[in-house]
């Protein structure tokens, strides 16, 4: 892999880790296209999560650190073990399937990526009109049930095409929230997962040989991605204030779906 071409996959990584429009599908389509594959591949997709891991970090500092003081000053814990809660469901499953993932084709299927992205960017299409559980005023009201069943439809996104933002943004919106306040919550519950991530990729000796042998297209990569990833926190966040704004992500996901399917069909 070139300096090239781990920018162009800095930039997917960084534009589509936060809208909602999956970006592990968008990657394994990227990798099909320039027929990246191997373990190595595989390894850098994982190392990639630092840059927009760090976006996440420095965009939502204020709002972390006043979950932080909420816990240890004010014994207000609330937030803080609905996040873990939500975590815990995908952080457990990805943990204990990783390897099962990598092994299995169903997982790095175009077939795969392109049925889940336009599955779950129907549901995005009508999701004004799928019922709530109620209304909330923001993710400080959620009950842990809620976190609990946000954290279980995050699950989905280890099928690549769901998309991680996607589905839990879909979900918060289904439990009562708008779609900022899920987005919201959802990039916050994303955290401890992408931390884990990084850190079990550092603890591994493979993942530390090839951070280290590698070093200057991580950097690249991963500098390109957070980036892109802060412009992209920042766009998708004032965007999902618009009503009805799910929608374009989810017809954006059909359309993608499509030529995948038909390119798939003409190449046959």
């Amino acid at each position: 892999m070139d300096i090239f071409q781990a920018i162009l996959l800095g930039i997917v990584q960084g534009l589509t880790e936060f809208i909602p429009v999956s970006s592990s599908g968008h990657l394994e389509i990227v990798q099909h296209i320039f027929g990246f594959s191997g373990e190595n591949f595989h390894l850098f997709l994982e190392f990639i999560n630092l840059g927009t891991l760090l976006a996440l970090l420095i965009y939502f500092h204020k709002r972390i650190w006043k979950i932080i003081k909420n816990v240890f000053r004010e014994r207000n814990y609330k937030l803080a073990i609905n996040i873990v809660i939500t975590s815990i469901p995908a952080g457990l499953a990805g943990l204990l399937l990783a390897s099962w993932i990598e092994d299995n084709d169903f997982f790095s299927s175009l077939f795969t990526v392109s049925i889940a992205m336009g599955l779950v960017g129907l549901v995005m299409i009508f999701i004004d009109r799928v019922p709530h559980m109620s209304d909330l005023k923001d993710e400080n009201q959620l009950t842990p049930k809620r976190a609990l069943i946000i954290g279980l439809s995050q699950v989905l996104a280890l099928i690549p095409g769901t998309s991680r933002s996607g589905t839990t943004i879909v979900t918060g919106r289904i439990v009562g929230l708008n779609s900022e306040s899920a987005a919201e919550y959802s990039f916050l519950a994303s955290i401890p997962i992408m931390c884990g991530v990084c850190l079990k990729m550092f603890l591994s000796e493979k993942g530390r040989i090839y951070f280290a042998e590698n070093i200057d297209i991580l950097f690249f990569s991963n500098l390109v991605a957070f980036i892109v990833g802060m412009f992209a926190l920042h766009y998708v966040l004032k965007y999902l204030k618009q009503p009805k704004s799910l929608q374009s992500f989810g017809r954006y996901r059909v359309v993608v779906a499509c030529l995948v399917l038909g390119t798939m069909l003409i190449l046959a």
